[in-house]
């Protein structure tokens, strides 16, 4: 497929705010995709690049070339240049990598090169555009969307699920099935204001501890243990002792979801950062894990023995994960028949909170599991407003900051696609904070001046703020008062990010 085909399309969704449009235009190019091509089709067209960083920034990009007069660039010839691009390194690395580019820009067209370094910056991405590609091929393909869901769900992301469908059709689907071994996507939640509108939306439920941990998926057949993040990779090295934990459990065969979380001496839970800093060490385990131990604790079961759990309600899943693990090693729980049992919920949060803890997910008892998907079966429930936003760019402080990047420009998801600016921030800063996002976000940087730096759109902050307020400075009509920032959460892909939708709807009453 040549790149100028997917430059247009690109253009042309970026360019309609109807979904149904999207998707017929998706269609229409899926439809003329070979299957090989599609593992980088998808993520040319959300913005992302498979390769992940190159190491490219504007001393390169800068330097413009004349366009070609008629495209000939082909999207594989294109991957091939940026996976030569990603393996530069070393002495001379500036001049080689101004040299790949220079050769890739004089090849493309003038519509290709704007999409190109709109690809190469991060100015492109459009990460809801996930979720419509589904819709899309199935359209394509005539295969049912439900189907495509799970069996993307299933395989982890939609690239090899779209390979298989153009190469075989919708009989293909039918390879996807989950398996021991092979990680899916979590299921996720909705933010709920209280614990009362959660459990007035969703009945009967179980109140669960909100851990402030490491999501994980640990997998056992049999001897062996694999452990996973939310974004799916694979940390099992790092932590042993979650693979003793999982083989000193009575089944052979199980997937289970839960949270790795490290205790301090007196029993309440180490800060996020201390539980992060250990999950992500890969060197001197064993000393990492003699300094901060890690607890798995487990909220459900997605497969035990040879049976497949993910369509059945959640109380016959919990029935299952509490067969197998013991109360220890499950999250602490109350259950609420509905909205006249509020107070015993509420009573549960005030001592999951006096626990140490973040907050409380609200499960409906007879939902199944969503896996890769943000359900409205479950609730999440905070003492105060957080967002997750993508940081935009920063400024350099002063005073006792200077030399660091401080302020922090703070961007929501647009349903359009991009980032729409809700404020700044630079509250909430400790100085190790302040030196390692220095360093981060001058490796993310694309353009440096005098006040700060303008970043590629990857890095995921969580906020606490206090409210919204009308304000015609920002493209949204409101900014974050009083924000603050949480914590990074370099767990959290950009598409993860809270939307500007979220936000409005979570506060009606400055809605612009």
């Amino acid at each position: 497929m040549l790149l100028a085909r997917l430059a247009q399309v690109s253009r042309e969704v970026a360019a309609t705010s109807a979904r149904s449009r999207k998707t017929a235009l998706l269609a229409e190019l899926f439809r003329e995709a070979a299957a090989d091509d599609v593992p980088i089709v998808i993520p040319y067209l959300a913005g992302r690049l498979p390769q992940g960083r190159l190491g490219v920034g504007w001393k390169v990009l800068g330097r413009r070339s004349a366009p070609a007069a008629e495209p000939s660039l082909t999207v594989a010839a294109v991957d091939a240049l940026l996976s030569e691009l990603g393996k530069v390194s070393g002495p001379g690395s500036q001049a080689e990598r101004t040299r790949l580019v220079g050769a890739l820009m004089s090849a493309a067209t003038e519509d290709e090169q704007r999409f190109l370094l709109g690809l190469l910056t991060g100015e492109v991405r459009q990460g809801a555009l996930d979720a419509v590609a589904v819709e899309g091929l199935a359209l394509a393909t005539e295969a049912p969307a439900a189907d495509v869901r799970r069996a993307v769900m299933l395989a982890g992301s939609l690239q090899p699920v779209a390979r298989a469908l153009l190469a075989d059709g919708p009989p293909a689907l039918e390879r996807f099935r989950l398996t021991v071994g092979r990680p899916v996507l979590p299921m996720l939640a909705h933010s709920a204001s209280s614990v009362a509108e959660a459990v007035d939306k969703l009945g009967a439920c179980a109140v669960e501890e909100k851990l402030d941990g490491i999501r994980v998926q640990v997998h056992r057949d049999g001897d062996t243990v694999r452990v996973h993040t939310r974004t799916l990779d694979d940390i099992t090295d790092r932590l042993p002792e979650v693979t003793a934990a999982a083989l000193e459990l009575a089944g052979e065969r199980f997937i289970l979801d839960g949270e790795v979380i490290s205790f301090g001496a007196d029993g309440r839970p180490r800060s996020f950062q201390e539980t992060a800093g250990r999950v992500g060490s890969r060197v001197d385990v064993a000393t990492a894990a003699a300094a901060v131990p890690v607890s798995p604790v487990f909220f459900d079961a997605l497969s035990v023995g040879d049976r497949d759990l993910l369509d059945l309600p959640f109380t016959e899943r919990h029935a299952e994960l509490a067969r197998l693990v013991p109360e220890p090693m499950r999250v602490r729980r109350a259950l609420v028949a509905g909205p006249e049992e509020v107070r015993r919920a509420e009573d549960f949060l005030a001592e999951t909170l006096g626990r140490g803890h973040e907050g409380v997910v609200v499960k409906a008892l007879d939902a199944p599991y969503s896996a890769g998907r943000r359900g409205a079966s479950w609730r999440k429930v905070k003492p105060v407003h957080t967002l997750d936003l993508v940081v935009l760019a920063a400024e350099w402080g002063h005073g006792r900051r200077t030399g660091r990047l401080s302020n922090l420009h703070l961007g929501a998801r647009a349903a359009e696609g991009g980032f729409v600016m809700l404020g700044k921030t630079f509250k909430g800063m400790t100085d190790t904070m302040l030196a390692w996002q220095t360093e981060r976000l001058r490796e993310l940087a694309v353009e440096e001046r005098g006040w700060g730096v303008t970043v590629r759109p990857e890095l995921v902050v969580e906020i606490a703020y206090d409210g919204l307020q009308r304000s015609t400075r920002y493209p949204a009509g409101v900014t974050l008062r009083f924000a603050r920032v949480v914590r990074y959460r370099e767990d959290k892909r950009p598409e993860e990010a809270d939307t500007v939708e979220t936000l409005l709807a979570a506060h009606p009453e400055v809605r612009p």
